[in-house]
């Protein structure tokens, strides 16, 4: 474990806060006209899950806690937990159904994640950057509706909505960014 300072802040970095270990999920520097510069953050307790926020003075040090990565394709949902399993030594990983939360939407069978463990715990999952996904529901685009940039829903194979331009159909294979959910491109 190491000390950083709080210019050092970013998401997804693990922190000790209140003697407990947290996750960073959101911050931002604030720098009012009279007074010192402070970071508002949200953090997640890896223990309990909660969600809270606190603010930090500006070059305030923090420790900074060491979390530990493996990686781990997406086999299957138990009912309880998301397995995955270890390419190399073929391990199996369970992690729990809170840890993945609104992420479920961007596991695929067979694609690779990066598992986050604490204390021999799973505390988190990094998504790739974009997913291919094949568009299962989608309204039908009316002949001559060509309004430049105009978009209509649509329901992909791993359950998530997303809004795709006219001219794709069921069945066509897209790229969608885990990180916003937009449609990023087709897939050719």
């Amino acid at each position: 474990m190491g000390t950083i300072s709080t210019q050092q802040l970013k998401r997804g970095i693990y922190i000790i806060y209140h003697e407990e270990p947290h996750m960073v999920v959101d911050f931002s520097f604030v720098s009012p006209g009279k007074g010192s510069a402070f970071y508002r953050t949200k953090m997640k307790s890896l223990y309990t899950g909660r969600v809270l926020e606190y603010t930090f003075k500006s070059g305030e040090k923090l420790e900074e806690v060491l979390v530990e990565t493996t990686e781990g394709q997406y086999s299957y949902f138990d009912g309880e937990n998301y397995v995955f399993i270890e390419p190399r030594t073929f391990e199996q990983y369970l992690v729990p159904t809170e840890i993945i939360g609104g992420d479920k939407i961007y596991l695929k069978e067979g694609l690779l994640y990066r598992l986050k463990f604490y204390d021999e715990k799973p505390v988190g999952i990094t998504l790739p950057k974009s997913i291919a996904c094949i568009v299962t529901e989608t309204e039908n685009s009316i002949k001559g509706d060509t309004v430049t940039g105009a978009m209509k829903n649509a329901v992909l194979d791993t359950g998530a909505k997303v809004l795709v331009p006219l001219f794709i159909k069921v069945g066509e294979e897209i790229l969608i960014s885990t990180d916003s959910g937009e449609y990023l491109s087709r897939k050719n």
